[in-house]
This record gives structure tokens, C-alpha cells and sequence, in this order.
């Protein structure tokens, strides 16, 4: 099994929260997000928030921790920043885009929140190819 630098994914968790954050803001995409999903504001301030940004946070951290397992330590850090790209774009959002044909979903709510996984991986690829 490959040795794990705790540390870069932890950070890769940190990353994820902070880029969710920014691009589901109202700076970004929050409206779209909420058009797209049809989330009505209070349903969107409504729940456990410290549930559902702990487990949100857990999940980030279980994504790094494999995708530093399949990268490994020893990956250039272009090597890892583009396998980053790539799982994002090709697994996660490809991933994303099968359930959301099937379920008619629009495809702006797709190109939201597969673009966010496919940051989120591209930044965990670049995490983890600098911090060894």
C-alpha cells in the first residue's frame, strides 16, 4: 500500500470546503446552483449545516486520501495536477453527467457542479504533487 502524506490531504479537504464555498457563493453560481437543482432559498438555509459541512468534509478527505493513493508520492507535480484534471472531469463529472441524464436533469446543473469537482481534483492534484 503507498505511503499517504496526511498533511496534503488534509489540506485537500481544507481546498475543498474553501473552493465549495467560493464557487456555490453568490459571487459564483448560488442562484444558478439553486435554479438549476431546484433548491428554494429556505430549503437552502434550512437542515443541519455542521451535519452537512462535517460530512461533506469527511467524504473530501476520503476522496484525497485514495486519489493520494493513486497518484503516489513520486508523481511529477504536472503528472499529478493533470490526473487531477482528468478524474475530475472524466470520472466525477462523467459520473455525474449518467445519473443526470437519467434522472432529466438540466445540464446547467451539471456544468455547475461537475466544474466544481473538476477544480476540486485539479486542486487536489496540485496539493498533493507539492506537498510530499
Amino acid at each position: 500500500m503507498p505511503q499517504v502524506n496526511l498533511l496534503a490531504v488534509l489540506l485537500c479537504g481544507v481546498s475543498s470546503l474553501v473552493l465549495g464555498g467560493i464557487w456555490y457563493s453568490p459571487l459564483l453560481f448560488a442562484k444558478a446552483w439553486q435554479r438549476a437543482a431546484g433548491v428554494s432559498d429556505e430549503q437552502a438555509k434550512s437542515g443541519n449545516m455542521v451535519m452537512i459541512f462535517g460530512l461533506t468534509f469527511m467524504l473530501s478527505l476520503i476522496a484525497a486520501y485514495v486519489f493520494a493513493m493513486f497518484l503516489g508520492r513520486s508523481m511529477p507535480l504536472a503528472g499529478a495536477v493533470g490526473a487531477g484534471f482528468a478524474a475530475g472531469l472524466c470520472w466525477v463529472a462523467a459520473a455525474l453527467g449518467i445519473d443526470y441524464l437519467f434522472e432529466r436533469r438540466p445540464l446547467s446543473l451539471w456544468l455547475i457542479n461537475g466544474g466544481y469537482h473538476m477544480l476540486q481534483f485539479t486542486l487536489f492534484g496540485l496539493i498533493l504533487g507539492l506537498v510530499r
